[in-house]
């Protein structure tokens, strides 16, 4: 982007900043305004970041900002003001774009950003900056914490993320193209920060532990210095070249020379004596042509041997997604005097740093202080150090912190952690990719330690190694990861340096564990199994094991015993009720139907003999279930009790066996899945090193060894090793060379043997030999080894090729399935004919109930049913319900009709499932609702329970009012279906009157008893906030849920209060649905009209106890003849109720309710009605006291009067 593109307020803005003359900065008097503009600008920028581009263009930073920097630093507010924007504009252009973009447009933005900072990053090399930047630093820190206010605080972070930014600028090699041992810009930049004292800064604030809160800054700075840099190179910088280096130095140049000199004899060979003009035609026999002819070959003979059928041939284009992944990390070697001065830092770093700065990174990151992904730098920072100071002097002291069994723990679940993630979040599998290999890199390190440790003079040192390899052996996750990181390895995720170093670290691990184990006699290890079971569906396991006396003999023979145990039991006094609970809080049946239940468990425990049990739940189950004496009396003998017991043992109780798996066999697998528990057996067994071996010899691990060996020109002379001895350890020690045999691994094996240089790959030429004269062995005895080839092989297969094939059958006879007769193909024959066609049965089933032999199992016969050509394909006997998986856009349509019509009886679900075309199972119903949003949860779906008042809260003086009810109830449920009908569509009719008539006698006793505790002004509220919404929607038209946010503190305590809540409930407004809500809703399914005639009951209650004060509830205390009085009268309005429903009769009109008498009628005699309660308030309700005399007979929904519109 080029100055004249500028935005005009941008540049006036720049322009106020002041210039520059020769060495000296002139600044305006606006320059500390013009600063802030800037960042203002910045904040405010598009996607583009199109302001970071034009101040990029117009050199800002280099011609300005860093001349104020350096000749303005006395001007505080300003200096400040210039670091702020200096974090902002060389903040790195991922943390800009988020990630890197994949657009064309927003991938050129970003590449022009990273230029920018590029040339950012080489104005900032420069001995000046950073000399301002370490002096203001080092004033800042002699500043004791009492001394210290915030801004110095803010300044010293901005300081530090300035030095992070420029070192994080990544290089640009084509454009410096700097080699081996040459100064690049970053080696300029570090040489500043050096001459400047910053390094030594650095040191201080890792070291002390009053700086404890920049660890994590100071460790990052340090990991991008050394960003470049091998430990191993910088620990010998200055020593001289080490013979070994010689050495390999003078390999490298032999094989070149080598290759060299067979170049030249090849194009020697390729020489004519004299030139020919016409190069000639050949044919060349035994190589065949497109067609049936032989080949015709038209240049010269010298080029045979080059002949390829692919000349000619295009290439074929690899997609992106299947491309390998590419090296990002290079390596080079530094300036001799800048890999001097970072040496000397490692050391001191080392010395005085490592071990506090590194204990105080791992507590941020376990206390979740730090940010996300820092653990990285730690790994990077252990892989790093542990290795300079294994290169330079190994002591183990320096690196204490880090080398314990807590360390392995914590890369171990990293490492985990990285590899699961990479496997779920496939966008960003390269990312997850990167940390697994700094992890892997941190892991191999220290394996490297600790084998170093081994060879210490020290017997402490070597004690300690032994005690950390003890562990680490003994556990199976550190020995299970390289299986597991092997089996999983992508090269489109993973580069070919994680394979390097996983092969390496593979290596190391398997040299010490096999060390280890010839060093100790035997070897335990722990050892884990997850073995898979079932939950258990009977209550008690002697009835699960079907050896219970159900004869009424046998349990005459059994009773005595338990008599006397329960005589003993019942005079205990020290038996607890509260030990057994007689019903499942858990469980979606209400509470009210798990009395049969309970009284099954209580006979399963006098079935197992287990009379104290079923003594003690039998009284917990009083208590819970006191109504019709079900369980005893409260008065009940001793004698009594053990009567009762008999009964119970008796008694032919229903037991009820997965009524809800009835519905579709489906729904029945899902249950079993859902039971199915995975159960980890650790133990401990005596580790064989042949064995765990042996867990290595699989098709995936050979195919990453060979893919390494396939650059065995490019990989160093150890990574080499490495693989030869893998797979030697394979070929020779576990007898399995034919896993190699295979035509990748044999061409690979003919390049290297044809190669001039062979002689430099003594060790693998050697292996290459003994593997290519194992399989001419083997091919002279079995001619099917060329076939073989061309495929990967397991183990089976490389036993049946040595051993013959069909040699495993007598070995594995038991696991492999029985031959079928001809008697028994006849007789499923004759079976499967016969039951065929028959509906409503699984054929596969049947066949199994009606074969002789118990073997076989529904797999076996489905199979052979296929194979004698009786079925088409094993997809023709998939359970029923199992086929339809996808949802159409019809089936989804139908269901959410379905819905609509069901969704205000009392079982949505089961009408839903009785009506819908495509049958499905439960689970995949309810989950497709919750899917389209028709409902917000699960419980919405429940089955709504009808409930009944328990006797225990009636006083003996209502009784009769008891059996009214019940009796009104009984005849109310014999009436007419024409009756019942009629009533109902009356009742719809008249659904205002309803409303309000169950408004008003619900919110009775509540609205007086809120009166009278204080609560008018929250009541009156309330009122307005009702009918405030009604206006609203008769004005919209639409409605929607109106949240009640309490403004005053009197409405938050009324909030807050159990009994305005219960109010709350009465009138229909919904509680919280989930955590994300905060406030109680007005429900949009109340119209205008219910509204407000629901806020006219508010006030009619408060009338109410001005017009009747006779009928206010008394104190239990002061109870005389007029609540006798009272009580008859409500009985007579009860049967008054019963008179008028077998009449006909409607309810009252609306004229008669606004009168006293009227509401006296609806007090005292409670018509039909709907309750205002929603699914969620119904079980919230079921504990909560009622008003002596007022029972809910029945409990409905609200229809919303706009449904049908």
């Amino acid at each position: 982007m080029d100055l004249y593109m500028m935005n005009c307020e941008l540049l006036a803005t720049c322009s106020a900043l002041g210039y520059l003359e020769g060495d000296t900065y002139h600044k305006e008097p606006d320059c500390l305004e013009s600063v802030k503009d800037l960042i203002r600008y910045l904040r405010h920028e598009d996607e583009t970041r199109d302001v970071r581009q034009q101040l990029g263009a117009a050199q800002i930073l280099q011609s300005d900002l860093l001349p104020i920097l350096t000749q303005h630093r006395q001007d505080k507010p300003l200096f400040d003001a210039v670091i702020r924007l200096m974090v902002n504009l060389t903040q790195p252009a991922l943390l800009c774009f988020g990630s890197v973009p994949k657009e064309p447009s927003l991938g050129h933005h970003f590449l022009q950003v990273l230029t920018y900072l590029q040339a950012y990053k080489e104005a900032f090399a420069s001995e000046k900056a950073f000399g301002v930047l370490s002096e203001t630093l080092y004033e800042l820190l002699q500043l004791g914490w009492e001394e210290r206010q915030e801004e110095d605080n803010l300044l010293i972070e901005r300081i530090l993320l300035l030095v992070r930014n420029i070192l994080h600028v990544p290089a640009d090699l084509d454009q410096e193209k700097k080699i081996d041992d040459d100064a690049s810009v970053h080696d300029q930049l570090l040489w500043a920060i050096h001459l400047s004292g910053l390094d030594d800064l650095l040191l201080f604030l890792a070291s002390s532990p009053a700086e404890q809160q920049w660890s994590l800054h100071v460790l990052e700075i340090v990991s991008l210095m050394f960003r470049d840099q091998n430990p191993e190179q910088l620990a010998g910088a200055g020593q001289g070249r080490l013979a070994q280096e010689r050495s390999t130095d003078v390999a490298e140049l032999e094989v070149l020379r080598q290759r060299e000199m067979a170049e030249k004899k090849t194009r020697a060979l390729q020489r004519g004596n004299r030139h020919s003009r016409f190069g000639g035609s050949y044919i060349v026999q035994g190589l065949k042509s497109i067609g049936e002819r032989d080949l015709v070959f038209h240049k010269g003979l010298h080029n045979l041997r080059n002949y390829s059928s692919d000349l000619g041939k295009q290439p074929r284009r690899v997609p992106k997604r299947r491309q390998a992944a590419r090296e990002l990390s290079t390596q080079r070697r530094s300036a001799l005097n800048v890999r001097l001065f970072l040496r000397d830092f490692c050391s001191e770093f080392l010395e005085n740093c490592y071990n506090r700065l590194m204990g105080s990174v791992k507590d941020h990151l376990l206390r979740e202080k730090a940010q996300q992904h820092d653990e990285t730098y730690y790994m990077w920072a252990l892989a790093f150090f542990m290795a300079f100071n294994r290169a330079a002097s190994f002591q183990p002291a320096l690196v204490s912190e880090t080398l314990s069994v807590r360390t392995f723990h914590f890369i171990e679940q990293n490492l985990t952690n990285y590899y699961e993630m990479m496997l779920t979040d496939r966008k960003e599998a390269a990312s997850w990719a990167r940390r697994m290999h700094l992890a892997l890199k941190a892991y191999q390190e220290l394996l490297a330690t600790v084998n170093e440790m081994d060879m210490s003079p020290d017997e402490a040192v070597r004690e300690s190694s032994r005690i950390i390899k003890n562990n680490i052996f003994y556990v199976m996750e550190y020995r299970e990861l390289f299986l597991t990181l092997f089996r999983k390895f992508d090269e489109r995720c993973q580069p070919r340096s994680f394979l390097r170093d996983l092969v390496e670290t593979t290596h190391l691990f398997l040299k010490m564990l096999e060390r280890f184990c010839r060093s100790r006699g035997n070897l335990m290890v722990q050892n884990k199994r997850k073995k898979r079971k079932k939950k258990k569906k009977v209550l008690d396991q002697a009835i699960a094991s079907g050896n219970v006396p159900h004869s009424p003999g046998e349990l005459e023979a059994v009773w005595p015993a338990l008599a006397e145990q329960l005589q003993c039991c019942a005079q205990d006094p020290e038996l607890s009720v509260d030990s057994m609970v007689p019903f499942d809080a858990a469980s979606e049946v209400p509470v009210e139907e798990q009395r049969a239940e309970a009284m099954v468990r209580i006979q399963d425990c006098l079935l197992a003999g287990q009379a104290p049990q079923a003594l003690t739940l039998l009284r917990s189950a009083r208590e819970v279930w006191p109504e019709g004496d079900v369980f005893g009396s409260q008065d009940i003998s001793p004698e009594e009790e053990i009567q009762l017991l008999k009964q119970i043992l008796s008694a032919p109780l229903p037991r009820q066996e997965g009524q809800e798996e009835q519905g579709a066999e489906e729904e029945e697998e899902e249950d079993e899945e859902e039971e199915e528990l995975q159960v980890v057996q650790v133990s401990e067994k005596e580790f064989n090193f042949l064995d765990y071996l042996k867990r290595f010899a699989c098709s995936t691990v050979v195919r990453a060894y060979v893919g390494l060996l396939r650059s065995y020109q490019r990989n160093s002379a150890h990574t080499n090793h490495c693989v030869v001895k893998m797979l030697h350890r394979l070929a020779h020690d576990l007898k399995m060379e034919a896993l190699l045999f295979q035509l990748s691994v044999f061409c690979i094996f003919n390049r290297l043997l044809s190669d001039p240089a062979a002689g430099a790959y003594k060790e693998l030429v050697t292996f290459a030999k003994y593997i290519l004269g194992k399989f001419f062995v083997l091919a002279a005895v079995n001619q099917k080894a060329f076939v073989e080839l061309l495929f990967w092989k397991n183990t089976t297969v490389v036993r049946e090729m040595t051993e013959g094939y069909g040699s495993l059958d007598g070995g594995s006879s038991s696991r492999r399935a029985p031959t079928w007769s001809p008697e028994e193909e006849a007789h499923l024959r004759e079976l499967y004919l016969a039951h065929k066609d028959v509906e409503g049965q699984d054929v596969v089933d049947v066949i199994l109930a009606h074969l002789n032999s118990a073997s076989r199992t529904r797999k076996q016969i489905i199979h052979h049913l296929v194979r004698l050509g009786l079925a088409d394909s094993v997809k023709d006997f998939q359970r029923k319900g199992t086929r339809i998986v996808l949802w159409t856009e019809d089936q989804e349509l139908e269901l959410q009709r379905l819905f609509e019509e069901f969704q205000d009886s009392d079982d949505v679900l089961s009408n839903i499932m009785k009506n819908i075309t495509a049958k499905r199972s439960r689970a995949r119903i309810v989950d497709k609702l919750l899917a389209l949003g028709l409902v917000a949860e699960r419980r919405e779906l429940y089955k709504k329970r009808r409930k009944k008042l328990a006797p225990s809260s009636l006083s003996n003086g209502e009784e009769s009012l008891k059996d009214v009810s019940q009796g009104n109830l009984e005849e109310e449920e014999h009436l007419p279906e024409e009756e019942s009908d009629e009533d109902e569509e009356k009742g719809q009719g008249s659904e205002a009157e309803q409303v309000q008539g169950s408004s008003f006698l619900s919110t009775e006793n509540l609205g007086q008893s809120l009166h009278q505790e204080g609560f008018s002004a929250p009541l009156l509220w309330l009122q307005n906030c009702l009918i405030r919404v009604a206006n609203d929607r008769e004005e919209d038209g639409c409605s929607q849920a109106v949240p009640l946010v309490p403004l005053t503190e009197e409405n938050e305590e009324a909030m807050e209060n159990k009994q305005f809540q219960q109010l709350l409930c009465k009138l229909g407004i919904r509680p919280p649905a989930s955590e994300q809500e905060t406030f109680w809703r007005i429900p949009a399914k109340l119209s205008p009209t219910q509204l407000r005639r629901v806020a006219a009951s508010l006030s009619q209650a408060e009338e109410e106890k001005k017009l009747q004060p006779e009928l206010e509830p008394k104190v239990p205390g002061e109870q005389g003849p007029n609540e006798e009085h009272c009580k008859e009268h409500r009985a007579q309005a009860l049967k008054a109720l019963l008179s008028a429903r077998k009449k006909k009769a409607g309810l009252a009109s609306s004229e008669e309710e606004e009168t006293p008498g009227g509401n006296e009628q609806l007090k005292v005699a409670p018509k039909k009605r709907q309750l205002l309660d929603s699914d969620e308030e119904q079980e919230e309700d079921e504990g909560r006291n009622r008003a002596p005399g007022i029972q809910k007979k029945k409990r409905f929904q609200i229809e919303d009067e706009d449904e049908n519109d």
